[in-house]
Parts: C-alpha cells; sequence; structure tokens
C-alpha cells in the first residue's frame, strides 16, 4: 500500500479542499420578460428558453 513519503502541509490542504467550498448560483436574466433564472433553465415566469416558448405558463 502506497505510504505518504512527506507530511502534508497546511497551505496544499487547504488550496485542496477549498475547491469544494459552496458557490453562490449564477443568474441570468430572462430575454423576454427580464426576470431572473438559472442557467441552462426555462423561465418559470414566461416559458420562454432561448428566444422560443417551450412553456404554456398559466396567468393566474
Amino acid at each position: 500500500m502506497g505510504v505518504p513519503k512527506r507530511k502534508t502541509s497546511k497551505m496544499r490542504l487547504r488550496t485542496r479542499k477549498a475547491a469544494n467550498r459552496w458557490h453562490a448560483p449564477k443568474l441570468s436574466k430572462c430575454s423576454q420578460c427580464g426576470g431572473s433564472l438559472l442557467g441552462h433553465t426555462a423561465c418559470s415566469s414566461c416559458g420562454y428558453y432561448k428566444g422560443r416558448q417551450v412553456l404554456t405558463v398559466d396567468a393566474g
């Protein structure tokens, strides 16, 4: 079994763990209604995705 030859430094350990930290979701604007939405998802308020309507949304 492989055994480390040297102790892992605190800086190297923290750098490796920093990649797993939480990131806030990146929100973009809807091109039709201007509402905020996550990337690669259809707008929940108007139903548009990439300039065309993909969902039927009831205005009620």
